[in-house]
C-alpha cells in the first residue's frame, strides 16, 4: 500500500504503564534506580508493568470503514487514543494522513467552565479551522446539536446527553479526512443516534475514513468494511466482519477457564484465515463444509436432511435470567432444536427451528397455556405464540403429568443476539395467572448472511418489483 493509499498506519503500537503499590513506590522508583546505577549496582524496579497494549499492527485505507471490538479491558479506548495523539505510546509508531476529528470520552477537549459556544470555537480552531471556517460552519453545528440556548451556557450545567451531541456535532463539521468515535454515541438518545449513523454514513460516503468502538455487533457488521478483534491489549483478528464477529462473541462468552484457548483457536483462524483468503468471506461457508447428513422419514420413506451450519455454542448462556416462583407447575429443558432434533443456539437466518421446554406439574390446573417470547437486547418483544388463544381454550392437566411445548420458527431475524422467554398460565380464581416463568431462559444469535436483502430486525418477506418503463 503506498503512502497515499492509506489514512491510518499502525505499526508494533505498544503501551505500558507503571502500577504502583503504594507512593512511596513511585518516589524511590524516581530517585533509587539512579543512586544504583552511579554505584555501578543493578537497578531494580518498584513498580509492576501492565501492557494496556502489546504489538498491535494494522493500516486502514482511505474510505475504509472499520470497528474495533473486544472486551472490557481489552485495550480498545487506549489504541483510539494513541491514533488521536492523545496518548503517547510506549513502543511502534502511529501515522495518520489528513485531518483527524475524534469523539472519545464523553466530552473530551471540553473546558467545563467554558461555554458551549466558547468550546466550540476552541474546538474548532484545535482541529486546524481558521476564524473564517469556523464562522461559515457555525450554524450547521448548532443545528445538528439542537441545544438550543445552552449552547451559551457553561457545559458543566449540560446534561450527558447534551454533551455528546455538541461534541459529536463539531466532529462532523470539520470536514475530518479520518473520524474516530468511541463508545460515547451510546450516551445519546434513540433520535440522536440514528441521526448520528445517518451522518457517519454521509461522511464515509464521502471517501473519509471512520474508524469506531462498537459492543453492537449489528452496527459493526452493517457499518464496516472491517474489523479488529483487541483481547488483554493484543490484536488477535483482523478481516471481515462476518468473520470476525461471531469470534469476537465466543470469546465473549466463554467461560474463565477456557477463555486462553479460545483466545489462541481465534488467533490461529485469524492467522489461516490471512493466507487462505477467508479472512475476507463470510464464515458461513466454512462452517457448510461441516455439514452432516441426518437420516429421517417421511410417510415411511426414508430421506436425509442435510443440517445448515447452526451449531450450539455451549459458552453462550444469558446472565439477566429471571425466574418467577412456581405455584404448581415446574419449566425444564429448555432448547432450540433444527428438524431433525439436533440442538443448536447459533443459527442460520431463514431456516427453520423449533423451540421447546417441557413442564412438569405437581398440582391439578384448569386453562393452562403455554407460551414463549423473542426479544432484542434491549427487551423490546419482537413476537411469540401461546398454545390456545385464551384460558377458555386451555387445557386441564393433572397433578403428576408433564407437557412438551413445541414452538415452530424460523429465523427470520438480522443478524445479532435475541433472547428467549417461557411462560406456563393457569386459569384461577382472581384470572389467569403464571404457575412457573422463566424470563430470559435462553439465548440464541443469527449469523450474518451476506446476501440478506431485507431492512430492520425482522425479516417480513417483503417481495420488491421494480418495473422499466422506456422513454419515447
Amino acid at each position: 500500500m503506498s503512502s497515499e493509499d492509506f489514512s491510518i498506519r499502525v505499526e508494533g503500537l505498544s503501551k505500558r504503564y507503571e502500577i504502583y503499590a503504594q507512593p512511596a513506590e513511585r518516589l524511590k522508583q524516581m530517585i533509587l534506580p539512579r543512586l544504583q546505577r552511579a554505584l555501578h549496582r543493578p537497578a531494580r524496579t518498584y513498580f509492576n508493568e501492565f501492557w494496556a497494549l502489546r504489538g498491535v499492527s494494522f493500516d486502514v485505507r482511505k474510505g475504509e470503514t472499520v470497528g474495533i471490538v473486544g472486551r472490557n479491558g481489552s485495550g480498545k479506548s487506549t489504541l483510539l487514543q494513541m491514533i488521536c495523539g492523545t496518548l503517547n505510546s510506549t513502543l511502534g509508531t502511529v501515522a495518520v494522513n489528513g485531518r483527524v476529528a475524534a469523539l472519545l470520552e464523553l466530552g473530551a477537549g471540553f473546558n467545563p467552565e467554558f461555554t458551549g459556544r466558547e468550546n466550540v470555537r476552541l474546538s474548532g480552531l484545535l482541529y486546524g479551522l481558521s476564524e473564517q471556517e469556523l464562522n461559515a460552519r457555525f450554524g450547521a453545528i448548532l443545528d445538528f446539536a439542537e441545544i438550543g440556548e445552552f449552547i451559551d451556557q457553561p457545559v458543566k450545567t449540560y446534561s450527558s446527553g447534551m454533551y455528546v451531541r455538541l461534541a459529536f456535532s463539531v466532529a462532523i463539521n470539520v470536514s475530518p479526512d479520518v473520524l474516530v468515535v468511541d463508545e460515547a454515541l451510546s450516551v445519546g438518545d434513540e433520535a440522536f443516534q440514528r441521526k448520528c449513523f445517518a451522518r457517519l454514513d454521509a461522511i464515509r460516503d464521502a471517501g473519509a475514513t471512520v474508524l469506531f468502538v462498537s459492543h453492537a455487533a449489528g452496527t459493526v457488521i452493517e457499518l464496516c468494511d472491517r474489523a479488529i478483534l483487541l483481547d488483554r491489549g493484543e490484536m488477535i483478528a483482523d478481516g471481515a466482519p462476518g468473520f470476525v464477529v461471531p469470534r469476537y462473541h465466543k470469546l465473549l462468552y466463554a467461560p474463565a477457564d477456557k477463555a486462553a484457548a479460545v483466545r489462541e483457536v481465534i488467533r490461529q483462524e485469524s492467522i489461516e484465515g490471512k493466507v487462505n483468503g477467508a479472512s475476507v468471506i463470510d464464515p458461513g461457508n466454512r462452517l457448510d463444509t461441516l455439514a452432516d447428513e441426518v437420516p429421517a422419514e417421511v410417510n415411511g420413506v426414508e430421506i436425509r436432511e442435510v443440517e445448515e451450519s447452526a451449531y450450539f455454542d455451549e459458552a453462550m448462556r444469558p446472565h439477566s435470567t429471571v425466574r418467577y416462583p412456581s405455584r404448581g407447575a415446574s419449566i425444564a429443558a429448555p432448547r432450540i432444536e433444527t428438524r431433525m432434533g439436533r440442538q443448536v443456539n447459533v443459527l442460520s437466518p431463514g431456516r427453520e427451528y423449533i423451540y421447546t421446554y417441557d413442564v412438569l406439574f405437581q398440582a391439578t390446573a384448569v386453562g393452562v397455556r403455554l407460551g414463549m417470547m423473542i426479544k432484542t437486547i434491549t427487551g423490546l418483544e419482537l413476537g411469540g405464540a401461546a398454545t390456545a388463544a385464551n384460558p377458555a381454550g386451555g387445557m386441564l392437566v393433572s397433578a403428576g403429568q408433564r407437557l412438551q411445548a413445541r414452538f415452530r420458527f424460523r429465523a427470520m431475524l438480522a443478524p445479532g443476539v435475541y433472547f428467549l422467554n417461557a411462560g406456563v398460565t393457569a386459569a384461577g380464581p382472581e384470572g389467569e395467572t403464571f404457575l412457573d416463568r422463566i424470563i430470559d431462559v435462553l439465548m440464541f444469535r443469527v449469523m450474518h448472511d451476506s446476501e440478506r436483502v431485507a431492512t430492520g430486525t425482522v425479516d417480513f418477506q417483503v417481495l420488491p418489483d421494480l418495473s422499466v418503463e422506456g422513454v419515447s
